[in-house]
């Protein structure tokens, strides 16, 4: 009797465990990461009678999870790869909207400037005219300048992220190791803690949104927590600390690192993958720094020739004199790193300067100097954008600028960043402030003489370049016979003040007095171009221009701004120049390169998305509760828990009747 007793009650407490975890599914099956949980029941060993063995019943040998390794460390690992991608495409789309197209956009500005030169070409003394290009400088430096600024705001944006960011992930290890130390103290009881080990996998599973990590289970019950290629961050109950610390070149910058014994250790960014950590340094690293410098380059480039060209002209004050810049932009400037030798009062030992000599040839790069240890007094330059590795001397020209070294002799391990158009745009500003400023008329004048036969006019006539000099003047250029060979051109000859000869042969269309290509070659410094065909013995002279007010021949020549190819020009190993890019295709270029990368990544942070969303998918199918199934089993248990009953109110009866005869 006593045994169906014991069966009774067995199966009743059986039943209401599993009830009791059938209600702990239910009441978490909204719960982030919580798994199934289910109970495991055994059966007794059976007890010898003569008559064979009779059970024991039913015992509750544990409560276990539903888990799956594979699936949760997948499910964290594409959860950190979407939220990386994610974080780079929502900041991508920020820096996009620097880059806008049509009115707004810098290339468009830069074309209403020189547009602006139409009217002061048409009505060179006009002061409204000329304060229409004053203002139309003014707005385009404004928008280079804003939209540096703006990138400025970004980067220190990107910092306070950071921070934040680091803050929860030093919240989350300090959580996670002491999950591992309750784990750890729960091992040896023989059961596993499970809402325990729920907690600690959520906490995991938090902690790649920010970023990527491996674990490493132990014996005692406790896992290891590891970062950037096997950098321990959590191990057993022990949690290192991550720090966002200064760039060791630029203190506007960030970058992250973990806290040992011996201080702080930069973590190196090329190994970390996943989560927005990773995707705000390579941000930071990569586009804000690309974004920086195609600004620069466009801002450096720009300004650069339209102060060449306004200096080459003459303006209205009196005496007439050469134009005063027109804009002015951020100078280049050289970082030390922080490690670099330093003189007993802390100051840098070795200063590095960079100067502009080649406007043109500056490319949208930062560069990395340092001492070739192969060849003593040489350096070693790396252009960062492209990686591109150059052996150079100091004052050899490296892309249109040069440095020159200042103070001790650079130490091995020393290096600087060099960023000679990083800041151009962001402080650049009009500098010309006085219409009459303007250099609107060309040093020189030509005219053609009245005895002429031909149909030839003057055209333009503006300097272009430092070799324009009024002192030969005046120029006569007389016209002769057809070339004999090229008979569609026209031998000429060009005789200076002092007495200087040159011949050339003019075709329609060529310059004349910038013909340094020809044969033989002709370069003072000016390009007179002609409408029309002169005849033999037709002149025309050159002077020195008298009338400032009534010139235009600068202002035409700044027309030509428009459609010249002087941005991002490189110079090639066997001495030739590629062509650059207009002002107008140097734009569109850098919006093609931001708007490609928000593209690409929008497209991947939708694949990475929908990735994680099936991994999780794939591990909550697994784990996760089922609440259909949940009222199943709660039927199930429900009814076996009222057998049970039945079997212990039998046993009862049948006792209480042996009870009754054992009393007669």
């Amino acid at each position: 009797m006593g045994a169906l007793l014991s069966i009774g009650i067995r199966a009743m407490f059986a039943n209401q465990a599993a009830l009791q975890t059938v209600g702990q599914n239910i009441a978490n099956a909204n719960t982030p990461g919580y798994s199934r949980q289910s109970v495991v029941l055994t059966t007794p060993d059976g007890q010898y009678t003569g008559a064979g063995y009779f059970g024991k019943g039913v015992a509750v040998q544990t409560v276990e999870r539903s888990y799956n390794a594979f699936l949760s460390k997948n499910a964290a690992t594409t959860q950190a790869t979407a939220y990386m991608d994610s974080t780079r495409a929502s900041s991508l789309h920020q820096l996009e909207k620097l880059f806008p197209p049509g009115e707004q956009g810098i290339g468009n500005a830069a074309g209403q400037f020189l547009n602006a030169m139409v009217d002061v070409a048409s009505r060179p003394g006009d002061p409204s005219a000329r304060q229409v290009v004053l203002g139309r400088a003014g707005e385009l430096a404004a928008r280079f300048a804003s939209a540096g600024q703006q990138l400025v705001d970004m980067q220190a944006g990107v910092v306070s992220d950071l921070r934040a960011n680091v803050d929860v992930v030093n919240q989350l290890t300090q959580q996670i190791a002491a999950a591992n130390d309750q784990v750890a103290r729960a091992n040896g009881s023989g059961h596993t803690p499970n809402d325990l080990l729920d907690k600690r996998d959520e906490l995991i599973a938090r902690l790649s949104q920010y970023i990527q990590v491996t674990t490493l289970p132990a014996s005692d019950g406790t896992v290891g927590v590891f970062i950037g290629g096997g950098q321990r961050l959590v191990l057993g109950s022990n949690a290192q600390a991550l720090s966002v610390t200064p760039d060791p070149y630029d203190s506007n910058r960030a970058q992250v690192s973990i806290s040992e014994s011996n201080g702080n250790r930069p973590l190196d960014t090329s190994i970390l993958t996943g989560g927005s950590i990773t995707a705000l340094l390579q941000y930071q690293n990569i586009d804000l720094q690309d974004a920086k410098n195609l600004l620069g380059q466009m801002a450096a480039a720009f300004s650069a020739r339209v102060n060449d060209q306004q200096a080459l002209g003459l303006d209205l004050s009196n005496p007439p004199g050469k134009g005063p810049p027109i804009f002015a932009v951020g100078t280049p400037r050289s970082l030390p790193a922080a490690t670099n030798l330093r003189n007993p009062d802390g100051s840098f030992a070795v200063n590095v300067g960079v100067t502009i000599n080649n406007p043109k040839q500056l490319q949208a790069s930062s560069y990395k100097l340092q001492a070739d240890p192969a060849n003593p007094g040489s350096y070693q330059i790396t252009r960062l954008s492209d990686g591109l590795v150059r052996t150079v001397a100091e004052g050899d020209s490296v892309d249109g600028f040069k440095f020159s070294l200042g103070g001790a002799t650079p130490a091995p391990g020393d290096s600087f960043l060099l960023e000679p158009v990083s800041q151009a745009a962001t402080n650049m500003k009009r500098s010309l402030d006085q219409a009459t400023g303007i250099a609107a008329a060309s040093p020189l004048t030509a005219k053609t003489e009245a005895s002429n036969k031909g149909t030839m006019t003057v055209d333009s006539m503006y300097a272009v370049n430092s070799n324009v000099d009024p002192s030969r003047a005046p120029i006569k250029i007389a016209f002769g016979d057809a070339d004999p060979a090229d008979a569609s051109k026209v031998l000429y000859t060009l005789t200076l003040a002092d007495g200087t000869i040159y011949n050339g042969s003019w075709k329609a269309g060529q310059p004349i007095g910038n013909t340094p290509n020809a044969s033989p070659p002709i370069d003072l410094g000016f390009e007179l171009k002609l409408n029309g065909l002169p005849r033999k013995d037709d002149q025309i002279t050159v002077e020195a221009t008298k009338f400032t007010s009534a010139n235009n021949g600068n202002a035409k020549a700044f027309l030509n701004i428009q459609t010249e190819t002087f941005v991002g020009q490189r110079l090639q190993a066997d001495g030739s120049l590629t062509q650059g890019a207009t002002i107008n295709d140097a734009y569109a270029s850098a919006m093609s390169d931001i708007g490609s990368r928000v593209q690409g990544a929008t497209y991947l942070s939708s694949v990475s998305t929908s990735v994680a969303a099936n991994a999780e998918a794939a591990r909550s199918g697994q784990a996760g509760v089922n609440l259909d199934e949940e009222a199943s089993r709660l039927m199930q248990y429900q009814q076996g828990y009222q057998a049970a009953a039945k079997v212990l109110q039998a046993a009862q009866s049948i006792f209480d009747e042996l009870l009754k005869l054992a009393a007669r």
